[in-house]
Protein backbone atom coordinates (compact mmCIF):
# COMPACT_ATOMS: atom_id res chain seq x y z
CA UNK A 1 0.00 0.00 0.00
CA UNK A 2 1.25 3.36 -1.27
CA UNK A 3 1.60 5.98 1.56
CA UNK A 4 1.13 9.44 -0.29
CA UNK A 5 -2.48 9.89 -1.53
CA UNK A 6 -1.73 12.01 -4.48
CA UNK A 7 0.89 9.00 -5.77
CA UNK A 8 -1.77 6.35 -5.19
CA UNK A 9 -4.23 8.65 -7.18
CA UNK A 10 -1.80 8.93 -10.06
CA UNK A 11 -0.87 5.43 -10.28
CA UNK A 12 -4.33 4.75 -10.68
CA UNK A 13 -4.81 7.20 -13.10
CA UNK A 14 -1.82 5.50 -15.28
CA UNK A 15 -3.32 1.88 -14.84
CA UNK A 16 -6.74 2.81 -16.09
CA UNK A 17 -5.21 5.03 -18.82
CA UNK A 18 -2.93 2.13 -20.04
CA UNK A 19 -6.04 -0.61 -20.07
CA UNK A 20 -8.82 2.16 -22.34
CA UNK A 21 -5.98 4.44 -24.54
CA UNK A 22 -3.38 3.49 -26.69
CA UNK A 23 -0.26 4.35 -25.36
CA UNK A 24 1.04 7.83 -27.66
CA UNK A 25 -1.87 8.77 -26.86
CA UNK A 26 -1.93 8.50 -23.05
CA UNK A 27 1.14 10.25 -22.63
CA UNK A 28 -0.56 13.16 -25.29
CA UNK A 29 -3.29 13.38 -22.80
CA UNK A 30 -1.74 13.20 -19.44
CA UNK A 31 0.98 16.03 -20.88
CA UNK A 32 -2.83 17.83 -21.63
CA UNK A 33 -3.54 17.31 -18.38
CA UNK A 34 -0.41 18.68 -16.63
CA UNK A 35 -0.75 21.69 -18.56
CA UNK A 36 -4.18 22.03 -17.40
CA UNK A 37 -3.11 21.62 -13.52
CA UNK A 38 -0.37 24.21 -14.35
CA UNK A 39 -3.10 26.64 -15.94
CA UNK A 40 -5.47 26.42 -12.54
CA UNK A 41 -2.78 26.16 -10.38
CA UNK A 42 -1.66 29.79 -11.48
CA UNK A 43 -5.28 31.52 -11.93
CA UNK A 44 -5.43 29.69 -7.83
CA UNK A 45 -1.85 31.92 -6.92
CA UNK A 46 -3.08 35.23 -8.87
CA UNK A 47 -6.25 35.06 -6.77
CA UNK A 48 -4.43 34.53 -3.78
CA UNK A 49 -6.07 30.86 -3.17
CA UNK A 50 -2.45 29.49 -2.50
CA UNK A 51 -3.61 25.88 -0.96
CA UNK A 52 -5.78 25.15 -4.09
CA UNK A 53 -3.07 26.39 -6.46
CA UNK A 54 -0.30 24.26 -4.06
CA UNK A 55 -2.93 21.56 -4.70
CA UNK A 56 -2.96 21.89 -8.78
CA UNK A 57 0.21 22.34 -8.35
CA UNK A 58 0.69 18.91 -7.09
CA UNK A 59 -1.31 17.00 -9.43
CA UNK A 60 0.74 18.38 -12.24
CA UNK A 61 3.87 17.27 -11.21
CA UNK A 62 2.63 13.80 -10.02
CA UNK A 63 1.63 13.34 -13.41
CA UNK A 64 5.03 14.61 -15.03
CA UNK A 65 6.73 12.34 -12.30
CA UNK A 66 4.55 9.47 -13.75
CA UNK A 67 5.65 10.19 -16.71
CA UNK A 68 9.34 9.63 -16.08
CA UNK A 69 8.92 7.18 -13.40
CA UNK A 70 7.33 4.86 -16.46
CA UNK A 71 10.11 5.27 -19.10
CA UNK A 72 11.62 2.11 -20.07
CA UNK A 73 15.32 2.84 -20.46
CA UNK A 74 16.31 -0.38 -22.29
CA UNK A 75 14.13 0.09 -24.93
CA UNK A 76 14.25 3.85 -24.98
CA UNK A 77 18.20 4.29 -24.56
CA UNK A 78 18.97 7.92 -24.79
CA UNK A 79 15.78 9.25 -25.91
CA UNK A 80 14.20 7.63 -22.53
CA UNK A 81 17.26 9.70 -20.53
CA UNK A 82 16.52 12.85 -22.37
CA UNK A 83 12.97 12.70 -21.44
CA UNK A 84 13.71 11.82 -17.78
CA UNK A 85 15.83 14.87 -17.86
CA UNK A 86 13.21 17.15 -19.38
CA UNK A 87 10.39 15.70 -17.22
CA UNK A 88 12.28 16.62 -13.71
CA UNK A 89 13.60 20.12 -14.87
CA UNK A 90 9.67 20.65 -15.42
CA UNK A 91 9.20 19.47 -12.15
CA UNK A 92 11.25 21.72 -10.63
CA UNK A 93 10.77 24.45 -12.48
CA UNK A 94 7.34 24.82 -12.05
CA UNK A 95 7.83 24.07 -8.01
CA UNK A 96 10.45 26.47 -8.14
CA UNK A 97 8.22 29.11 -10.01
CA UNK A 98 5.36 28.45 -7.35
CA UNK A 99 4.68 31.68 -5.38
CA UNK A 100 7.34 33.90 -6.62
CA UNK A 101 6.70 37.41 -8.12
CA UNK A 102 7.00 36.53 -11.17
CA UNK A 103 5.31 32.94 -11.56
CA UNK A 104 3.07 34.07 -14.49
CA UNK A 105 6.11 34.26 -16.58
CA UNK A 106 7.67 31.03 -15.26
CA UNK A 107 4.59 28.97 -15.14
CA UNK A 108 4.18 30.55 -19.17
CA UNK A 109 7.55 29.06 -20.43
CA UNK A 110 6.54 25.89 -18.67
CA UNK A 111 3.01 25.14 -20.20
CA UNK A 112 4.75 26.12 -23.88
CA UNK A 113 7.56 23.33 -23.26
CA UNK A 114 4.67 21.05 -22.33
CA UNK A 115 2.57 22.16 -25.21
CA UNK A 116 5.44 21.51 -27.60
CA UNK A 117 5.99 18.27 -25.67
CA UNK A 118 2.70 17.34 -26.35
CA UNK A 119 2.26 18.13 -30.01
CA UNK A 120 5.13 15.88 -30.69
CA UNK A 121 3.84 13.47 -28.79
CA UNK A 122 0.35 13.50 -31.43
CA UNK A 123 2.79 14.07 -34.19
CA UNK A 124 4.92 10.78 -33.30
CA UNK A 125 0.94 9.16 -32.58
CA UNK A 126 -0.28 10.26 -35.59
CA UNK A 127 2.79 9.35 -37.82
CA UNK A 128 2.67 5.64 -35.92
CA UNK A 129 -0.75 5.10 -36.82
CA UNK A 130 -0.22 6.23 -40.40
CA UNK A 131 -2.45 9.73 -40.54
CA UNK A 132 -1.02 13.10 -41.13
CA UNK A 133 0.67 14.61 -38.81
CA UNK A 134 -1.62 17.43 -36.97
CA UNK A 135 0.08 20.78 -37.76
CA UNK A 136 1.14 22.96 -34.98
CA UNK A 137 -0.76 25.98 -35.18
CA UNK A 138 -4.01 23.85 -35.18
CA UNK A 139 -3.38 21.71 -32.15
CA UNK A 140 -5.91 22.31 -29.28
CA UNK A 141 -4.76 24.79 -26.26
CA UNK A 142 -4.43 22.85 -23.29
Amino acid sequence: MMHNPMAYMANQAYRGTATTVPPLKAVSMLLGGAITFLQKSLGAQEARRFEEGHEHLMKATAILRGLSHNLDFTKGGAVAERLFQTYNALILASLTAYGRPHAREGFRRIIAALTELREAWEQVDATVRGGKAVPADSARRG
